[in-house]
């Protein structure tokens, strides 16, 4: 079975909305777009290409995918590892609406979702990575069916928009992989799905 890792930048309260810019996602009145910007360096660039040099396949909701194909296509493979990459792999789309799929590579998944990425972590294939796609995360996590989460955890709290963890979140454990810092202070943490929340007491 191959993984499905969840890849998000999030604050210190766990919103992952609009993390490129003002104009990404102003839903529910969010004044915070592009919160990501100042806190870009070198050592994120360098994170992401490592994160993505190997290879994956992409699952998108329809938001992001979009986001994604109004950019990437556009971008020199030579000059960008980034790039290379993502143009590169596959990508399954979830989207009950009408979606153009000119991007090379995409596929829109038929049916329930969760039962289609589910069949799609039973074939073989590289790892799946999941980036923004706030709606689909709530999905995947609703049915535990993410197996990793590679989060970026920026030194700030805004107090309203969209978060990484819903309602839905089910109780589940993670084990830490991996954890370093920027120099701007962003969190990088690597977690793997470990199974039951284990309780106690301190008496």
């Amino acid at each position: 079975m191959r993984k499905l890792i969840v890849l998000t930048f999030i604050t210190l309260d766990g919103v992952m909305q609009a993390v490129s810019g003002p104009d990404e996602d102003p839903s529910g009145g969010f004044m915070y777009g592009g919160w990501t910007t100042p806190y870009f360096d070198d050592f994120l660039d360098q994170v992401m290409i490592g994160q993505m040099s190997k290879s994956f396949d992409m699952v998108f909701g329809r938001k992001t995918y979009e986001l994604f194909a109004a950019f990437w296509p556009f971008q020199d493979n030579e000059k960008s590892p980034l790039a290379a990459g993502i143009n590169a792999a596959r990508k399954y789309v979830a989207s009950t609406t009408p979606l153009k799929l000119d991007w090379s590579n995409s596929t829109l998944l038929q049916g329930d979702v969760a039962q289609a990425i589910q069949a799609l972590k039973q074939q073989d294939g590289p790892e799946l990575q999941v980036h923004g796609s706030g709606n689909l995360i709530q999905t995947l996590v609703k049915h535990d069916l993410v197996d990793e989460l590679w989060l970026k955890i920026f030194p700030i709290t805004l107090g309203t928009g969209k978060r990484l963890f819903g309602e839905g979140a089910i109780p589940a454990a993670f084990s830490l992989r991996e954890v370093k810092a920027s120099p701007s202070g962003v969190i990088v943490a690597s977690y793997e799905r470990a199974g039951a929340v284990q309780t106690g007491t301190w008496t």
